[in-house]
């Protein structure tokens, strides 16, 4: 399923951000979206995902489509590795969670409790979650965040497979993946009214 963008422009507290957007996510393909910090790049995914309205544009081909993963992981402390993953697929209704735990390498934590994980264990417990969701359209706010050199190759690997396998994932990064994908730099869409500030995170 491609995700198509057109004439799309988006605010932060009321403000225009980001506009002029046009831009398409291809089934199997990655994008890869790129702008300064505080230019918009969660207020555009937090948008894509359906978590507020964009000013002016459209949006099509993401209906029920799309997981969101944004700086927060997201996760129950009080339950364990694989109780957590086990409630996001019944939530998802998915019924299996031992790809996610192979993926990332979460098996020997299987019955830790995510609240006693270290900072890289629960991203990648977070980013885990991804695979239980059953959603074609994956949306990835600086995914990389804490996880250390062989972390970050689970997570790529994670992602080419999902592409592989006819899914399609736009990630904001500022890191090189390795991934077969493209390029979105968002720094020329900065919409001409309203000042920025630096915090790209003021929506989570």
């Amino acid at each position: 399923m491609t995700l198509t963008v057109t004439d799309l422009t988006i605010t932060r507290g009321g403000v225009p951000v980001l506009e002029g957007l046009n831009f398409a996510l291809e089934t199997g393909r990655a994008l890869i979206l790129r702008g300064p910090n505080g230019i918009g790049k969660t207020t555009l995914l937090r948008t894509l995902a359906g978590l507020q309205p964009p000013l002016v544009g459209t949006i099509k081909g993401a209906e029920d489509q799309i997981a969101y993963a944004s700086h927060s992981d997201g996760l129950k402390p009080t339950l364990t590795v694989t109780e957590n993953l086990a409630f996001w697929a019944s939530v998802f209704g998915t019924d299996s969670i031992q790809p996610a735990l192979d993926a990332f390498a979460l098996n020997e934590l299987a019955d830790r409790h995510a609240g006693n994980l270290s900072a890289g264990q629960k991203r990648r417990l977070g980013l885990a979650r991804m695979l239980v969701t059953g959603r074609s359209i994956w949306m990835l706010d600086e995914p990389t965040v804490s996880l250390d050199k062989d972390a970050v190759q689970m997570f790529a690997d994670a992602v080419r497979a999902h592409l592989a396998e006819g899914g399609s994932a736009l990630i904001a990064t500022h890191i090189d993946l390795g991934l077969d994908g493209d390029i979105l730099d968002v720094g020329a869409n900065k919409a001409k009214s309203g000042p920025l500030d630096d915090f790209d995170g003021g929506f989570l």
